[in-house]
């Protein structure tokens, strides 16, 4: 009896793929040792990570900053109105007069009608002429007046039109951070469901891996019984080594998707990435009902509520209607009213000053020509009507997004039942070959087959429903399902 043929050694291919997958490991192994503590043991779920989103991510964090950026140009808008102190003199310095004056003056600028009231004191020295208006007694003059527009800078000036836009852009921070705060949620999401599908897809192949090296155990044995030819073990190590390769493609992806997710998924102390390991995969997805039809004219309406591009454009839209006020405003002449109140102190003053004083000023200004208000009022209308088809347009898009989301929903939940199908069905082909294989009615290439026809069934699976949670998420920041009422650090 001569003796069997010796068995084929693994190839080298075969060994650099081991140590391959040996490294890959332990690389992946030591990062996860290093964040350790900061991992936890049970099931990574998606609210955790989402948490994280909302306390934790830097974007998100970097975009409410805009609301601490809007509260400051409202409080520097409210400095045009601060109370004013001024104070100053005069000396004759040569001429027949030698008199000498000087006023301390405190002013309040007026948030109506754009006047403004002022109090102070007034002293004068040395000889002045009678009509001078700053001579005063030796005990000097204390001052109350007001000046208010009649015409223009009645109803707005400058002043507090550059308060009310700053008001607007306070409220403007909110539709902004809104829209990255849903597109955060949404790649946050999908990120996640690409972590859990990758987690999956690798313990898939690990399996498929497993199957086809405890069979090369049982074709040794059979070989050195003299049962198989030895060719049937070298054909069922190549497939050994393809499968080490599809599991070694497997956990790389696994990788990648760990280190994208981490970048949403962080410590709560020092805000630090998280690289969650497999040992938190979960390993079912969750449950996925079909929308019904009639919640998407419900969603529809929602959307038009909640997504922050309408209230972006109403708000910029009248920022701009204060711009044309003014404009508006600037056409008309000035026509301003002062009255001024003087009280004299002590006796000791000129014979022609009166202890009380009253004096009212009207002053008349009109520009001419008034191009530039004139041409701020065009560019206002514009702006205007140029912003009204923008919202027009946003809402169309809006709807568009919608619909076209819940296609995508439709359509990757009735993919995901034919998957299931189809996976029901290629076990079942791969259970009749294994059968017919120990009968001896098929050879080891059929049943191979049939074992990578299953897998790429699952495969199919896992990607259909990470595919449907996805297009979810899509279609939860289309409805602005996920806008918080409140947007806070």
């Amino acid at each position: 009896m001569t003796n069997p043929a010796p068995i084929a050694q693994p190839s080298l291919l075969s060994r650099l793929a081991a140590g391959l997958v040996i490294f890959l490991f332990s690389f992946f192994n030591s990062q996860f040792s290093i964040l350790s503590a900061a991992e936890k043991s049970q099931t990574l779920l998606l609210p955790e990570v989402l948490a994280s989103v909302q306390s934790q991510y830097p974007p998100y964090l970097a975009a409410l900053i805009e609301q601490d950026i809007a509260n400051g140009r409202v409080r520097q808008a409210q400095g045009a109105f601060d109370l004013n102190l001024n104070a100053g003199g005069t000396m004759n310095l040569a001429g027949y007069y030698d008199g000498r004056t000087g006023y301390a003056m405190l002013e309040q600028p007026l948030p109506f009608w754009g006047g403004s009231v002022y109090s102070g004191y007034r002293l004068s020295s040395g000889f002045l002429p009678n009509y001078n208006k700053d001579r005063t007694g030796m005990d000097g003059e204390g001052i109350l007046g007001f000046r208010i527009p009649l015409l223009r800078d009645g109803t707005i000036d400058r002043r507090r039109a550059s308060l009310w836009q700053a008001q607007i852009d306070q409220e403007l921070a909110d539709p902004i951070i809104l829209r990255q705060y849903l597109d955060f949620i949404r790649a946050a999401t999908i990120g996640y469901y690409t972590w859990v599908a990758s987690g999956q897809r690798l313990a898939l192949a690990e399996e498929l891996f497993r199957i086809a090296k405890d069979r090369d155990t049982a074709i040794a044995e059979q070989v050195k019984k003299g049962a198989s030819a030895p060719i049937v073990q070298v054909d069922n190590q190549r497939l050994v080594v393809s499968r080490e390769i599809a599991t070694v493609q497997a956990l790389r992806r696994f990788q990648a998707a760990s280190i994208e997710l981490s970048l949403f998924f962080r410590t709560k102390e020092k805000a630090e990435p998280i690289i969650a390991g497999r040992n938190r995969v979960p390993n079912t997805f969750p449950p996925h009902p079909r929308l019904d039809e009639s919640q998407l004219t419900a969603d529809l309406a929602r959307a038009a509520v909640f997504r922050p591009e309408i209230r972006r454009i109403e708000l910029l839209v009248q920022r701009v209607e204060i711009d044309r006020r003014l404009a508006k405003n600037n056409l008309l002449p000035n026509l301003d009213l002062g009255v001024e109140a003087g009280q004299t102190f002590g006796n000791n003053r000129p014979n022609d000053i009166n202890q009380n004083e009253v004096e009212a000023k009207v002053e008349f200004k009109l520009p001419l020509q008034r191009r530039e208000a004139q041409g701020r009022m065009d560019i206002a209308d514009a702006t205007i009507e140029r912003l009204n088809n923008d919202k027009r347009f946003a809402r169309d898009r809006i709807t568009a997004d919608v619909r076209d989301a819940y296609s995508a929903l439709i359509a990757a939940y009735d993919a995901l039942k034919m998957t299931r199908q189809n996976v029901e069905l290629a076990r079942q082909l791969e259970k009749a070959e294994n059968e017919r294989l120990q009968q001896g009615a098929t050879d080891l290439l059929a049943l191979q087959i049939r074992e990578q026809a299953t897998f790429d069934a699952q495969v199919f699976e896992v990607e259909a429903q990470a595919d449907y949670f996805r297009a979810l998420a899509n279609y939860r920041a289309a409805i602005a399902a996920d806008a918080p009422s409140k947007l806070t650090r």
